[in-house]
């Protein structure tokens, strides 16, 4: 019986034909055609004025980071459970990640959280719109304004969320999304930026080639910057993708909905009233059954799983810094919830026999 796929795109003939065309097409005059048919009906669907193609996530949030200004004894607080990547870019610029606790229901970080830990030198926070959800956006950006913080969305696995009606990514000052292979909407590897500010775009312009200014014929570099561009075919296979969003959204949701009638009596993702979840990981938090015991039960039974992230402050990484011995104390939620989270099978792929196969597994599990 073959594997369970954790995570996995759903490509048409449509995908096909789009990159096709641009591995053909797309160079000489007509080379920048899918990037700019990309990141206009990104903005678009975003609700935004701009939106920049790029090679990854990681490099968005690195560009928001350094077109905010911000660098060396600077604050950047963070979700202690998220990705790393989320982490990972304030030590590009040479500032300093600070670990906040996370909501109880949604998983993401919390206003009460957030305001606990601004100090005088923070500058920004990331907002990590985790597993599809997202956390009180109006909260939160409240805090941030009376603090004077700008306000960076990694909505990375949260493509087609929604909030008060607003889709995610729209919130900040900043947004940015990742299209890699495991993600709802997929380029392969991939990640867009977008943002209303047209100083930060044309800033995030500007460093994401070199230093170089958009137009420019002389190749000038005024600056020691970045190289961060998307390639014709992965915007090609975005734009694709992106024509067939809703229908990859109401998979994701339908697929949430199964395991929801299978295991109604689990704690799994929330969604709170006027919030849209996609659901990008179908998770399920089981006190008194660690998540170790799910990584070696599942893979047996020809499930492949996820761990739930575990806190940023007690991995390998910020190991001996001041930040995470703090948070390790402080961020009780976090340290509550991860050690019991997984994350069960989500790929694009899957059909109601599927999901009821590891269900079966889960309630065995459940009922020893």
């Amino acid at each position: 019986m073959a594997q369970v796929p954790i995570s996995g795109p759903w490509i048409t003939e449509k995908e096909i034909a789009y990159v096709t065309d641009a591995v053909t097409n797309a160079w000489y005059g007509n080379h920048s055609l899918y990037h700019d048919r990309f990141e206009r009906a990104f903005a678009d669907y975003t609700g935004v004025k701009h939106a920049i193609s790029l090679p990854s996530c990681t490099s968005g949030l690195h560009l928001a980071l350094a077109a905010l200004g911000i660098g060396p004894g600077d604050e950047v607080i963070v979700p202690d459970v998220t990705w790393i990547a989320t982490a990972a870019p304030i030590q590009y610029v040479g500032a300093i990640p600070v670990f906040a606790d996370i909501d109880r229901d949604t998983w993401c970080i919390s206003a009460t959280s957030l305001d606990a830990v601004i100090t005088p030198r923070t500058k920004a926070v990331i907002v990590v719109d985790l597993y599809g959800n997202m956390p009180d956006m109006a909260a939160l950006r409240a805090v941030a304004k009376a603090r004077g913080i700008a306000v960076i969305e990694d909505a990375a696995e949260a493509h087609g969320s929604e909030q008060g009606g607003e889709r995610s990514g729209s919130f900040g000052d900043v947004g940015v999304f990742s299209f890699h292979g495991s993600k709802t909407l997929t380029t392969g590897e991939g990640g867009m930026l977008v943002t209303d500010r047209t100083d930060l775009y044309e800033r995030a312009m500007f460093l994401r080639d070199h230093g170089r200014a958009p137009g420019d014929r002389y190749f000038f570099n005024r600056e020691v910057a970045f190289k961060y561009k998307m390639s014709s075919m992965q915007a090609a296979l975005g734009l694709a993708q992106l024509e067939r969003i809703d229908e990859l959204v109401d998979k994701k949701r339908q697929i949430f909905a199964w395991y929801r009638e299978e295991l109604p009596d689990f704690v799994m993702n929330s969604e709170a009233p006027g919030t849209k979840n996609t659901y990008w990981m179908v998770s399920m938090i089981t006190p008194g059954t660690p998540k170790q015991r799910w990584m070696e039960l599942l893979p047996q039974n020809g499930i492949d799983c996820r761990p739930f992230f575990h806190p940023l402050s007690s991995i390998p990484a910020y190991e001996g810094t001041e930040q995470a011995a703090v948070a390790r104390t402080r961020n009780t939620v976090s340290y509550e919830l991860a050690p019991f989270g997984i994350n069960l099978p989500s790929a694009l792929n899957l059909d109601r026999a599927t999901v009821q196969r590891v269900c079966d597994v889960v309630r065995a599990e459940a009922r020893r």
